[in-house]
Formats: structure tokens, sequence, C-alpha cells
């Protein structure tokens, strides 16, 4: 049955071949495709249609139509939609935006006379050979005006704060820079994930994430319960400044790994991670600060220096105790912005030096943008809260 069924396929794609249509490559593109992700949703299901099965993860939901631009001409696809399980079919991109924003970054590199030979061959796939100063000007404008706008829209209330940041290569004037890309997530009181933001900065110096958090708060963002990220000086210096008050979680993952520094033998790693993981997984503060005024204790007279540091440092993972139970588990931690972040090193790469901070900005913020309209049409992330505060009378005042 399955030859039956490929043998088909390919007699579809040589028909379509041998039609004399001007569109007739685009139609093959849109058969295999489709067929391809219905066999991706078929493994990774780990059943076939209608099949019932122990190994079965999810069941099948539908199509969701999906039209791309191709230099062929458009292709419809079919995305298969599934439930019990988070798929996307990897033989396509997730957005078209995220691709336009691409092409047009190797766009500028090419124009601009930076591009290696590389470069220049897959301009050629993505963009076609000729590409012009022109073409890049109105792709850039088309694209920035979306950047833009989503930048500049109302926030409203927004429960947790999760910051992150990561560096890029971008050209200014005739070297080659690190640029700091700023990047806000939020979690609303209803439960829902929102990408707020991305900036590109010279660094994380106080100014820049302090520029960067005004920003939010001039766009009505208030109800503020605590902020998470880790601990960098700039950081911190600019959200004491922004908001003063309020609850910062210092990323849990990120505590465990820099206590690695503080193991003198490597056999003992494991057992510190343990005590470690035994203080943030306590049932409520109180349990956690006994578990580290133990910890602190055991490893006072074998590893003073690894003692000093989790008594010093330890205590700012437990702010998350403070939010409800069924909270807690999500927020401990950076993971969140984390994802995100390893998302667009994926695609930055691809470019590797970006000819401007205009550049990497439409790029980056248009992947993000992409994600943030797929969250609100996702489940909740956290559950919803029920005590949603008034506007606090200090953002009211910000924010006029």
């Amino acid at each position: 049955m399955a030859y039956e069924k490929d043998y088909t396929l390919l007699e579809q794609v040589i028909q379509m071949l041998a039609a004399n249509k001007d569109n007739k490559f685009s139609r093959v593109i849109e058969t295999v495709v489709n067929e391809a992700m219905k066999l991706e949703r078929t493994q990774a299901l780990q059943a076939q249609p209608y099949e019932r099965t122990d190994e079965r993860t999810g069941y099948a939901n539908g199509f969701k139509d999906k039209t791309l631009a191709l230099a062929t001409g458009k292709v419809l696809l079919k995305i298969p939609q599934v439930r019990g399980l988070e798929f996307y079919p990897s033989c396509i991109e997730k957005g078209i935006r995220s691709e336009r924003s691409l092409k047009l970054a190797i766009a500028e590199m090419y124009v601009k006379g930076v591009s290696t030979r590389r470069v220049s061959d897959i301009v050629e796939i993505l963009c076609g050979t000729e590409v012009s100063s022109s073409q890049v000007s109105r792709l850039a404008k088309e694209l920035d005006a979306e950047v833009e706008s989503w930048r500049a829209s109302p926030i409203g209330q927004i429960q947790y704060l999760i910051l992150d940041a990561r560096y890029e290569s971008v050209r200014v004037g005739s070297q080659v820079t690190k640029q700091a890309l700023l990047v806000a997530i939020g979690v609303d009181y209803s439960g829902k994930r929102h990408i707020l933001d991305t900036s590109v900065a010279n660094s994380e110096a106080e100014v820049n994430w302090r520029v960067f958090l005004e920003g939010l708060v001039r766009r009505g963002m208030h109800g503020l319960r605590m902020i998470t990220s880790d601990d960098h000086s700039g950081l911190r210096a600019a959200i004491d400044a922004v908001f003063p008050g309020i609850l910062w979680q210092r990323c849990q993952f990120h505590l465990q790994q820099n206590a690695h520094a503080y193991v003198t033998r490597k056999d003992d790693v494991p057992v510190v991670s343990a005590d470690i993981r035994k203080v943030f997984n306590a049932p409520d503060y109180e349990n956690a600060e006994r578990y580290l005024n133990q910890l602190v204790e055991t490893y006072q007279k074998t590893n003073p220096r690894l003692a000093a540091w989790a008594d010093e440092n330890l205590r700012d993972g437990l702010s998350v105790f403070h939010i409800p139970e069924n909270h807690r588990r999500k927020m401990r931690t950076s993971n969140l912005a984390e994802r995100q972040m390893k998302e667009i090193k994926r695609r930055t790469r691809v470019v590797g030096v970006f000819p401007n901070a205009e550049s990497l900005l439409r790029l980056v913020a248009t992947l993000l943008l992409e994600q943030n309209d797929q969250w609100q049409n996702d489940k909740r992330y956290l559950p919803e809260s029920k005590d949603r505060p008034a506007l606090n009378e200090i953002y009211r005042k910000k924010v006029a």
C-alpha cells in the first residue's frame, strides 16, 4: 500500500512537470511539501490516521491553510494540526515575516558589498539573482512599519516579566562590534504569554536597560508582581531604578550553573547540585530558608568558598516562594526567554555579521512578533490569577 501511495504521488509530480503551466513548479512544491508534512505528523503521533495504538502521543486535528509567496509562484500549504502534542512541521518555516526579514538581512549584506561567495549563493536562492538597492529599501520600509507598530502598541497589566539578552555581531563603520539584543517577555493575569519588546543596544549597561524598561512603562505596563532574570549588574541597577520594590527572582538554573565554579572536586558536583535543588524545591519559603542554612553549615568546614557564595547568592532565587504555588515552577527560571534566544541564534547565525543594527532589529523583531502571534492562539502558560490588581498610582503617573 505504501508503495502504491508513493507511486501515485510520483505520477502526480511527473504530470505537473509535464503540464504546460507557468506555475507548475509551485504545484510540485505544494504537493510534495503537503505530503511530507502529513508524514511528519504521522511520525510525531507514532500512529497512522485512525490507527488505535498504545504508542500514540496525540491526535490529528485537521489542517490549517497557509499561503507562501515563493519565487516560482504562490504555494497553498495545508499545515497539519494536532491535539495533545506540540507540533509544527520542520520542513517549512514558521512564518512569512521572519522569512522576509531574513532575506532582507542577507540582501543588505549583498548590496553593501560585504557579502561572501556563500552569502551570494544564499541570496540567489532566496531572493533571486537580481537584488537592487531599491528592492531592499522597499522591503525594509514594509517590515519596519510592522515592527514599529508592534513596539508602540499598548501593553496593559503584566503579572510577571522575564528579561534576557544576547550579543550579535554588527558592522559599525569599518569595524565589527558585539551589540546587545535586549528582550522582554511578559505573562498577564489570565496566564497568557506576550513578547513585549526587543531592542539593540551597545551593551547591557544600566542606561541601556533603563531606557528599555522605561519604554515598557510608557506603553502602559502595570500590575507587575515579579521580575525574573539572570544576575547582571547593569540590569539589576535598571530594575531597581524603574521598578523599585518589585520582587526580583534570580534564575535558579543559572544559580545552579554558577555554583559549579565553587566546587573543587568534579565528583562533588552532583551532590552539591542535589543540595541546591533541595532548597529550590522546598514546599515554602520558611523551609527553603531552613534548607539553605543547613547547606551553608554543611559546607562551612569542607568548602568555605562555596558556603560563602551560597549564603550570599542563593537567597536571590527564593523570591518565587512569594507568588502562588501553581506559578512557581515556570517562573523560577528565565527558561521562557532562553528558548526564544536559542531560536534567535538559529536564525541570526545564517547572516553572521549584520550590516547595521537596524537589520538585526528587523530580523529579530519580526521573528518575535511572529512567535507572539502564535502564543495568542495557544493555551494559557499559567493558571489564571484571581487577584488581579487595580492600576498602581506609581505606574499611572509614569504612563502620564
